[in-house]
């Protein structure tokens, strides 16, 4: 019987290394896995992470494994690129570093064996993703395991696959239910056991037969109804010779129906049910990617705190635990592959392999109803990879209804996308990424874009795949776009709420993003190396405010929750007090003194709180309670505001003049007065440099640059030369207002 021997303990590591050594490294560092080697350098900031090759190196006694016909070496994840080598012997490499692999080894094993794994996630044109907002972790940062199985056994090769495929079609209050297995060196007197079980363990089907198929029939099927009742069967099969089990192969599956209509939104059997919820990254502060069993499920337990009932898995294969936490929490899934940001002629290959391992590897799970082509590749009609783009879209998506008739695809669009682009009419739905009221635009004009997308496509299933804003612990009362704290966070979800919840024909909106992140080219903030749009910290140690907004929309679990808990220190007479509840009704006390009872259908109670001394607040609704602290200063506290690290000046030493720009106005203030392109050429006299290296013209930038509108001038200026490693001196900068504050404001 097939046996898994774990191999994460006692690895030697270098990336100082040149080439793979022939006998067991004494001087490299020890490793466990999993493991990352940029669990620093990726989150830091600077974009100074050590992109390249790098050596996992472990000694392997053959007594000390299991004994068996066939071993297989089981890799579920090394980034982006890997080799394996056996007593110095090259047996394989992989292109893609989010998805299982496996290598026969079998007639390599000796009594003693040095494996050897060339990991390497440097820069190329070939493997995705090369070009995105995170950090490309490198490393073998999920398990490595042998597999010992007999001679005759379920598939283990074939695109890292589990061997066993059901698909369950529900008709009426039944189930079909076919499972196919594929077996490895199947002798004619060997037969194939095959039983279903419901999720007690009571077996509900069985049939014994020499076919690699069955067929069965689940009368009055308990379904799978997300996070209403997410009830899983187990499907089992037994590779037997005579009365010997030779190999056996399970896998939980659901039974439900879903459908998208572009009017009525996500339908799951039979009813409407509403796709909000959030996207996910797979990393740490002082992880990286190298996250434990542990780490993943406190994941899952946060997102199913705040109440979500959907995930976009972004922007790449996930580990196979956190899909099976999908399906027992009831999670509706977006599963999709690296093919993101920069579309690369040489890539076509890798996205194709890179689909086929994620649906084959992912094709059991029920919470996965829907497989994603891409994430904002900016096909622009008329340039030269336009038609390469859509081609390449179009093999993933025939390739896709090849492989899985039951699922649907999906893609997102970056903002700047034409809706009437032939490309976003390749997928059967589609999702936008919209930044409205942060990169640009007004954070009202969600609902109106979206219903105008709704007027002009009707018969196109539409949804949010991405929308957010930043927040750390900075704090003002008031709030405003580009600010980096806590209260415009807050106000702007309030507002994403409010706007985007109530449209039905949305099939899914999904938050960016549920977590902080890293990305360590960014270098804004305050704190550099990090997307700070997660609803919760990096760390998983603070949930930001916004996230008891969404709570108090998704969630039934009672609560209370008095936002600005962070924000004590505050100048004004009168402060503005918000509560997140559940609840039809709060009451606030101040000092022990009720501001009166509020009632409110959207959740969001506010109230006007004199601010004399020290003021306790308690926010109360019948049983529940939560308390807070505000204290009346002065002076405005400057530690809640940014701080730029590393920019030469700071917003304190700028010349502003009323009526005219600085370096302190929002971008969109300069474009207004001077237009697009000169204002690029204002900004950035060094743009000759940022340009080649990005390879865009100045015309090209100055159309991104409206994505920034609601940043000033300096924040865009230290974003860019930090990413771009450009240096600037304060007598350019200074030299910069001075001509900015001769601009007058339109």
């Amino acid at each position: 019987m097939r046996e898994i021997y774990n191999l994460n303990v006692k690895w030697a590591f270098s990336k100082e290394a040149t080439a793979v050594p022939e006998t067991m490294p004494e001087k490299w560092y020890w490793v466990t896995l999993p493991h990352t080697w940029n669990d620093i350098d990726g989150q830091d900031g600077d974009n100074d992470l050590y992109r390249g090759t790098a050596y996992y190196a472990k000694n392997v006694d053959k007594i000390d494994l299991p004994t068996a016909d066939k071993y297989y070496l089981e890799i579920n994840g090394a980034n982006s690129s890997a080799a394996v080598y056996w007593n110095g012997e090259k047996l394989a490499s992989h292109d893609g570093g989010y998805s299982t692999w496996r290598v026969d080894v079998t007639d390599k094993i000796d009594a003693q064996n040095l494996i050897v794994f060339e990991v390497d996630n440097a820069p190329n044109d070939r493997v995705y993703p090369q070009n995105a907002d995170f950090t490309f972790y490198g490393g073998l940062y999920r398990d490595v395991n042998l597999i010992a199985v007999s001679n005759s056994h379920f598939d283990l090769e074939y695109y890292g696959g589990p061997g066993i495929a059901v698909t369950p079609i529900v008709e009426g209050t039944d189930a079909k239910v076919n499972v196919e297995v594929w077996v490895t060196n199947k002798a004619d007197n060997q037969t194939l056991k095959y039983t279903l079980k419901d999720a007690e363990g009571n077996v509900v089907a069985e049939t014994t037969t020499v076919d690699t198929k069955a067929d069965f029939v689940i009368k009055n099927a308990h379904l799978w109804n997300a996070r209403k009742d997410p009830y899983l069967y187990a499907a089992e099969v037994v590779l037997a010779e005579e009365e010997k089990e030779l190999d056996k192969v399970s896998t939980r599956f659901g039974c439900r129906s879903y459908q998208i209509d572009p009017d009525r939104g996500f339908i799951l059997n039979g009813e409407e049910y509403p796709l909000r919820g959030v996207s996910r990254h797979q990393d740490r502060w002082g992880e990286g990617n190298a996250l434990t069993k542990e780490m993943h499920r406190e994941d899952m337990d946060l997102i199913a705190e705040v109440g979500a009932n959907t995930i976009r898995l972004a922007h790449y294969q996930h580990d196979q635990y956190f899909y099976d936490l999908c399906d027992e929490y009831g999670m509706v899934i977006w599963a999709e592959i690296p093919y993101i940001t920069s579309h690369m002629r040489n890539g076509r290959e890798n996205t194709i392999s890179q689909m086929k391992e994620l649906i084959i590897q992912n094709y059991n799970h029920p919470s996965i109803v829907v497989w994603g082509l891409s994430n904002e590749i900016n096909a622009v009609e008329g340039t030269p990879d336009d038609l390469d783009i859509q081609d390449n879209h179009r093999v993933l998506n025939d390739l896709v209804h090849e492989m899985d008739r039951t699922r649907l695809t999906t893609m997102a669009c970056v903002s700047t996308c034409s809706p009437e682009h032939p490309y976003t009419l390749i997928p059967d739905t589609i999702s936008y990424n919209h930044y409205f009221g942060w990169y640009g635009g007004n954070v009202k004009d969600y609902g109106p874009w979206f219903d105008n997308f709704h007027a002009t496509h009707p018969n196109i299933c539409i949804g949010v795949s991405e929308y957010g804003c930043e927040a750390l612990n900075w704090h003002t009362s008031t709030p405003d776009a580009g600010d980096y704290t806590e209260e415009y966070q807050a106000y702007y979800h309030e507002e994403l709420i409010k706007q985007l919840f109530p449209r039905k024909y949305l099939w899914a909106t999904h938050v960016w993003n549920m977590f902080d992140f890293g990305a360590d080219a960014r270098n804004e903030g305050g704190e550099n190396g990090q997307n700070h749009k997660g609803l919760v910290t990096f760390d998983r140690k603070y949930k930001k405010d916004s996230f008891y907004a969404y709570k108090a929309w998704l969630s039934d679990d009672p609560f209370v929750h008095i936002a600005g808990k962070r924000y004590v220190d505050r100048v004004e007479d009168t402060t503005k007090v918000t509560v997140y509840s559940n609840q039809k009704t709060v009451e606030l006390f101040a000092n022990g003194v009720s501001l009166g009872v509020k009632e409110t259908e959207d959740h969001f109670f506010y109230f006007d709180v004199p601010n004399v001394g020290e003021t306790k607040l308690v926010a109360v609704s019948g049983d529940l309670k939560d308390e807070s602290v505000i204290r009346k200063v002065d002076e405005p506290n400057p530690a809640y505001r940014l701080v730029e690290k590393g920019a030469v000046l700071n917003w304190w030493d700028i010349t502003e003049i009323d009526g005219y720009c600085s370096l302190n106005s929002k971008l969109k203030a300069v474009i207004d007065s001077v237009g697009q392109v000169e204002a690029a050429k204002l900004i950035f006299p060094f743009m000759g440099s940022m340009a080649a290296q990005a390879g865009v013209s100045v015309e090209q930038s100055a159309g991104m640059m409206t994505m920034m509108n609601n940043m000033t001038v300096l924040r865009i200026i230290s974003l860019i030369t930090g990413m771009m490693h450009i240096e600037v001196t304060k007598e350019q900068l200074l030299e910069l207002n001075e001509k900015l504050n001769a601009i007058p404001v339109k």
